[in-house]
């Protein structure tokens, strides 16, 4: 299992590719990784804001192109799609690559 640290690491190592062919502006994990409840069988959370709108197929291909990095279960979510109910947790919560 991957620790927080080597997450940000790779995540950092694909901004240039994320940001010129999938318009990512900023990534943030949250979740398990970050309260440090993870274990093997979880996915990562990782919090997305784009420099302008995506196609949902290039929002999937994003979310499989993060798996294949980090080799773990990814599970995107844009940041404009944050429920009310969650969304203050999960920023406070979220650490920036």
């Amino acid at each position: 299992m991957k620790t927080l640290e080597e997450i940000k690491q790779a995540l950092a190592s694909q901004k240039e590719r994320l940001r010129e062919e999938y318009q990512v502006e900023e990534l943030r994990i949250f979740g398990s990784y970050v309260r440090k409840e993870a274990d093997g069988g979880r996915d990562t959370d990782i919090l997305v804001e784009f420099s302008k709108p995506i196609s949902l197929f290039t929002f999937l291909e994003l979310e499989d192109h993060l798996s294949n990095v980090l080799d773990v279960p990814v599970d995107l979510v844009p940041k404009h799609g944050l429920k009310p109910g969650i969304r203050n947790r999960v920023l406070a919560e979220a650490v920036t690559v």
